[in-house]
Formats: structure tokens, C-alpha cells, sequence
């Protein structure tokens, strides 16, 4: 959520590379509106069939979004959970992206969790270019004494810690949480045709100005893609019909120490950095706050586990590439449309 992030690659600061192909409107009968800004550290962009111009309210709603889950503003409600203030009261958005949370961990047998912060910053992911010693295995004992989210619950609106050195991050699934908040707003308003797109974490409904379903484009996970031209940069093109999408990978955050590469994907169990042949994952989800918790899990996964979890939760789609010998391998669930 700092605004220092990539600003520079507003556009792909995620794993994807948008295409919505059909902005303009190409009927008299419908008026689509576009609105852009910054939140979070990356780019939001709304596209919706209405006549008003919504910029102040979308501005608002983040802005009250990073009050609660910001952990680079001092006083947000996230923040004084992570240095144990006791006056906190927990509010109703911060209880539904725990419980939320707690239920996606349980799904993925904790390889999603929302304390692992403290591992990642262990290894100390950044740049590509960066060459630095990894974390020694007491240091990575020592943290995982205050990782898990077992460790951590609410009770009586109060969050309450089984060690005080537990810290909570919304980086794995408040983006896309917030994605959805953009598209509540709009549904309370009655816009029947919308995408909402928080630097990649997308929800959509209806059709997009040409009375087509929206579509997106997956870039393609190598290293250097944001060098191409955009229509370089596309792997797959799938719909999004009425639902939420987030993508992760591996392709755009990792080190080198001793000529050894690893990627920022962490095991919250083990607290090692884990070498995945998944290079990223695209999943579909009702709400976008699970699409991308779901989408970090899998990164853990790896591909044979990960095809596991979507044949026992059919409920979720989702768009595998990964690496096959020396070419680049996809694979989709049943509910992924390409168009």
C-alpha cells in the first residue's frame, strides 16, 4: 500500500496485463464512464454504464479503506493491532477480512496466512538484481515462535494474540477486498455493468459498452515482459462473467544469493522460500477477496497440488502456467472461458 510501489508500471503492477478491448461505447443507448486514480500504491480504474461521475466517492471509500488496513499509515486500525493498542474495537470491515481470511487458510491448510509478514521480510524480497545472504535457520525458528493464524482470533470485537509479537498484513487479499468494495458500492447504486480493477484484482458484472462480456488478458510470466509492447505481453484471454479475478506469480519477485534463485513465495509452516515450477496462477471467484487469497496459496502449492484444490473446490476457476521443460504449459479449469 506505498505509493513509492512501481508507480512507474501503474498498468502491470500485478501479474496481468488488462485488456478490456471495448471502453468506447458503441451504442448511443449506452454511456460508460471510466474513472482512474491511486490507491494503495498502485493504480485503480473503474469502467461503468451510468451518467455520473464517481471519482470523489471511489477516492473516498479507499481512502477508508486504508484507514483500516493500511500498514504504512500510523493510525490505521491494522497498524495499532500490529503495536497491541488495547483501545482498538474492531470494525465490521476488518472482522469480515479475518474471518474470511481464517476460512481460506483452513481451506489451504494454512498456506495462506495472514501473519507470515515477518517471514518475507526475513528473506528480504526485492529487485532482481540484488544479491544478499538469506536468513539463518534460528532466525527463521525464531520468527515462526509469532506466525500462524491459529495464534491469533478476535473475541468480544477485540483482537487477542497468543504472543504480542504477532503481526497481521493485508498484502495477500485487501487489494482485492477492496475490489469488492468498489463493486458493492456500485451495486447499492443499482449499475448493472461494471469493472472494477484495484492494480489487477478485478470483480466484474454485465457487459462492458460493446454488450459483450469483459474480457481480460493473463500476461505471459517472464522475466523482462514489461519491456514488450502491450500486445506482446498477453498469454491468454478468458472472460470474466460476473465474477472476481486476482493473479499471482513469481515471475516479478525474487533475489539471487550465491547464483541461486529464489522466489518470494514463503511456506508459512517451514518458513523457507519455496521453488515452485508455478509460475503464476489467475483465479475466479465470487469475491475478489478470496480469488486473491486463493491465488497466493497456490503459489505454495505448486501445479500438482494446486490442480487438486480446484477439482475439490469447483466453486473456483482458475488459469495455471507453469513451466514444462523449456516452453511454458497452461492449464484451465472448466469454468475459464477463452475468448
Amino acid at each position: 500500500m506505498a505509493l513509492s510501489r512501481n508507480l512507474k508500471f501503474v498498468v502491470f503492477l500485478a501479474c496481468l496485463c488488462i485488456s478490456f478491448y471495448s471502453c468506447k461505447s458503441a451504442s448511443p443507448k449506452k454511456k460508460y464512464i471510466e474513472v482512474n486514480g491511486i490507491a494503495q500504491g498502485t493504480y485503480y480504474r473503474v469502467v461503468y454504464e451510468d451518467t455520473v461521475m464517481r471519482k470523489a466517492e471511489f477516492d473516498s471509500l479507499l481512502h477508508n479503506f486504508d484507514s483500516t488496513f493500511s500498514i504504512y499509515i500510523e493510525e490505521s486500525l491494522i497498524s495499532k493491532i500490529n503495536r497491541n493498542d488495547t483501545s482498538v474495537q474492531i470494525n465490521p470491515e476488518f472482522c469480515y477480512f479475518f474471518e474470511q481470511s481464517k476460512r481460506i487458510s483452513a481451506m489451504t491448510d494454512g498456506l495462506f496466512d495472514i501473519t507470515v509478514g515477518p517471514l518475507v521480510s526475513a528473506w528480504k524480497f526485492g529487485p532482481d538484481t540484488i544479491e544478499h545472504p538469506l536468513p539463518t535457520q534460528n532466525q527463521i525458528d525464531s520468527i515462526l515462535q509469532f506466525v500462524g493464524m491459529h495464534k491469533i482470533n478476535i473475541v468480544n470485537g477485540k483482537c487477542v494474540k497468543d504472543d504480542p509479537r504477532i503481526q497481521i498484513t493485508g498484502n495477500a487479499n485487501a487489494q482485492g477486498y477492496s475490489s469488492d468494495i468498489l463493486a458493492q458500492y456500485l451495486d447499492s447504486l443499482g449499475v448493472e455493468n461494471y469493472l472494477v480493477d484495484v492494480g489487477s484484482e478485478m470483480r466484474a458484472k454485465g457487459v462492458n459498452a460493446k454488450n459483450n462480456i469483459w474480457r481480460i488478458g493473463i500476461t505471459r510470466p517472464e522475466e523482462g515482459i514489461d519491456s514488450l509492447p502491450i500486445e506482446k505481453q498477453s498469454e491468454i484471454a478468458i472472460q470474466l462473467n460476473n465474477r472476481s479475478l486476482a493473479t499471482s506469480g513469481n515471475y516479478r519477485k525474487f533475489f539471487y544469493s550465491n547464483g541461486k534463485k529464489y522466489a518470494h513465495t514463503v511456506n508459512p509452516h517451514t518458513g523457507q522460500s519455496i521453488p515452485t515450477d508455478l509460475l503464476s496462477v489467475t483465479v475466479l471467484a465470487k469475491e475478489c477477496i478470496d480469488a486473491d487469497a486463493i491465488a497466493t496459496a497456490c503459489m505454495a502449492m505448486g501445479v500438482e497440488k494446486s490442480k487438486e484444490f480446484f477439482n475439490k473446490h469447483p466453486e473456483f476457476d482458475a488459469v495455471l502456467i507453469y513451466s514444462e521443460g523449456n516452453s511454458l504449459a497452461t492449464y484451465k479449469t472448466k469454468g475459464v472461458v477463452v475468448k
